[in-house]
């Protein structure tokens, strides 16, 4: 069975003590559901292990049982473990992860994702976010294109080096899915946004981004605000595959 590394308990024991007051326990048991999540999906706690039962780890980490157990309900939402009465709680296989979730993806850039998880982040933008382009185009009304261009200022004004200008061309991505006002896309806005990033904090986490990314942004926006699907297509698909050789270049 997996056991918790009881070096984990100091950092949580700063935490107000019972009774706590209102929302230290929605911390508790996010401060839990993070250590366990990043233990699962960095491989420490490999698919298939049990984890030691809820008493012991509950105290590992210094934490209440309650706390504890509500931090794998999280996990067993997002189909990292699966919990069973007389067998305890078990890693599921990867298969079985949601890792659209953006919080397993916080847990998986934790670590050193390797090269095949990256791939399949980008496979899913090449497939997704060049369609979202093309109903964009066809699609946007004027406020849409009032959002899109204001991230896009902001993505010139702060630059992908800074947290503000992530947070833009997190806008950005945003904006183009609003635009094409289908509600199933707009679903997909947490996960898209998600994936773009962290794949870009990823690249530029040992050195300097390779080469400006808001060119390509700006291609794609000209094609959407002109109402030019094709275009605004390409460029998106251009962009994306940019965005991959240049991650791969970071490894």
């Amino acid at each position: 069975m997996a056991e918790i590394d009881e070096g984990v308990a100091g950092t949580l024991s700063d935490e107000p003590a019972a009774p706590a007051r209102k929302g230290s326990g929605r911390r508790l048991r996010g401060a839990v559901a993070h250590y366990l999540g990043t233990a699962i999906v960095s491989g420490r706690i490999a698919p298939g292990e049990l984890l030691t039962g809820e008493v012991a780890n509950a105290e590992a980490l210094d934490v209440s049982r309650s706390a504890y157990r509500e931090a794998v309900q999280v996990l067993t939402a997002k189909g990292l473990v699966e919990s069973r009465p007389k067998i305890g709680t078990r890693v599921l296989p990867r298969r079985r992860w949601n890792f659209l979730d953006p919080m397993v993806l916080a847990w998986a850039f934790e670590g050193e994702p390797n090269i095949a998880f990256i791939r399949g982040l980008f496979e899913l933008r090449a497939v997704v976010e060049p369609a979202v382009a093309r109903l964009a185009a066809e699609r946007r009304d004027k406020d849409d294109i009032k959002a899109l261009r204001a991230a896009l200022g902001g993505m010139r004004r702060h630059t992908l080096a800074t947290e503000a200008g992530r947070a833009a061309d997190r806008d950005f991505h945003d904006a183009l899915i609003y635009a094409t006002h289908n509600e199933t896309f707009v679903a997909l806005s947490a996960s898209i946004g998600a994936a773009v990033n962290w794949t870009t904090q990823f690249k530029q986490r040992q050195r300097a981004l390779p080469r400006d990314p808001v060119p390509d942004h700006t291609r794609v926006f000209e094609a959407v605000a002109a109402g030019d699907a094709k275009a605004a297509e390409e460029a998106m698909t251009a962009l994306v595959s940019l965005a991959l050789e240049d991650t791969r270049t970071a490894m």
